[in-house]
């Protein structure tokens, strides 16, 4: 089993509690993508700068995806396959929790979601 595989059924430990409204929400932050890439670079002993010279990558935009700061597009996630293997809708399919998750956590975003499941709840009926 390669090191990302084993990332699919991992689970990342950090958990965030949002208490707006009296309702206790816990949402566990998924792994960020870049962490299973720069993990597996680190196996394989590549560093991030031969990573970027040989795929056209700026270091500087690999190494905000390594360190979570930046996410991972679908042309990266390609690029990432072409070159280690990892297939890309793991990568992406881990952005896109990781998305969901941070998104939820704002609490603007969380307040107007309260306010939209009040003012449409009878057409949940």
């Amino acid at each position: 089993m390669n090191l990302w595989s084993q990332y699919a059924n991992w689970n990342n430990c950090q958990i965030i509690t949002n208490n707006s409204n009296m309702e206790r929400t816990t949402y566990r932050i998924p792994t960020h993508p870049g962490d299973v890439v720069k993990e597996e670079l680190e196996e394989r002993g590549i560093s991030q700068k031969e990573f970027a010279s040989r795929t056209g990558i700026s270091y500087t935009m690999l190494n905000e995806i390594l360190n979570s700061k930046r996410p991972i597009t679908s042309e990266i996630a390609l690029v990432i396959e072409a070159a280690l293997g990892i297939k890309p809708e793991l990568l992406i399919n881990m952005q896109s929790r990781n998305n969901m998750v941070q998104a939820r956590m704002k609490p603007a975003i969380e307040s107007n979601l309260a306010h939209i499941r009040k003012v449409c709840a009878s057409w949940l009926l």
